[in-house]
């Protein structure tokens, strides 16, 4: 059984490795994404007290909080139990060995997978669905996945796979290649789905962060068309934008 004193491990050089200092991540440094902070939230609340919970598939705009809000579940949690894996998407393959150790430990385990895809047949796929929900062994109930991808379906989806797409009685039923990639999403009980920010909530969660960095509590003029040519320059309205904007803005004033 594995030594679940630290907070976080990596599957790295296969074994499981303690994370000597894990990155802790403010629950209210994430914003924009109330909905999905509380949904997250709530499983992993009913997983740590040992109810029933989902597996967590997180998919959407890049820079948006995704992992930044996996990593953040360690602050209100580390101290009942919670435990963080990473595990590179290639090392999926490992899957039943990474679990062993944890299964029967009193500590409940969150594999944690960044930016997740596959290969439409690759062993990492066939791992993935077997740990999920297919497997003859009974999965641990001390272990769940969070995954994060820009991609819901996890798999690359060519435009030839919609010309297997037939009609039925009037309705459009999809062909076996998309149903094979839905497939592997489906077994994610919980999805939260992440998507770009409009101008109006870039900026509001610029004036945020300022705040939180100690830079006052009202945006400039100057500061709102720094902000904006930030992110035009990056090319995205999202919260790591505006967070990067804010630590730019704050540290150039001070100096």
């Amino acid at each position: 059984m594995l030594d679940s004193t630290p907070l976080a491990w990596r599957w790295r050089d296969d074994r499981l490795n303690a994370v000597e200092y894990p990155q802790r991540v403010a629950l209210d440094d994430i914003l924009g994404v109330d909905t999905q902070k509380a949904r997250l939230l709530q499983n992993t609340r009913q997983f740590v007290a040992g109810a029933p919970a989902n597996h967590v598939l997180l998919t959407g705009a890049r820079g948006t909080g995704k992992s930044s809000l996996v990593k953040a579940l360690l602050n209100p949690f580390g101290a009942e139990g919670l435990r963080l894996v990473e595990i590179a998407p290639e090392a999926l393959t490992e899957l039943p060995r990474i679990v062993e150790p944890l299964r029967g430990s009193a500590c409940r385990f969150l594999l944690y997978v960044d930016d997740f895809s596959v290969t439409d047949s690759g062993p990492a796929l066939t791992a993935l669905k077997a740990a999920l929900d297919g497997s003859i062994e009974a999965p641990p109930d001390n272990v769940l996945l969070y995954a994060t991808s820009n991609r819901r379906h996890l798999l690359p989806e060519p435009k030839a796979d919609n010309l297997d797409a037939h009609n039925l009685d009037g309705e459009i039923h999809p062909g076996e290649a998309v149903e094979e990639k839905i497939s592997l999403s489906d077994r994610f009980g919980l999805w939260l789905s992440f998507y770009p920010f409009n101008q109006t909530q870039y900026l509001e969660i610029v004036t945020a962060h300022i705040a939180r960095l100690g830079g006052g509590t009202a945006m400039t003029d100057e500061s709102r068309k720094a902000a904006l040519q930030w992110a035009l320059a990056r090319g995205s309205r999202s919260g790591r934008t505006a967070h990067q904007f804010a630590r730019h803005w704050v540290g150039s004033q001070r100096i």
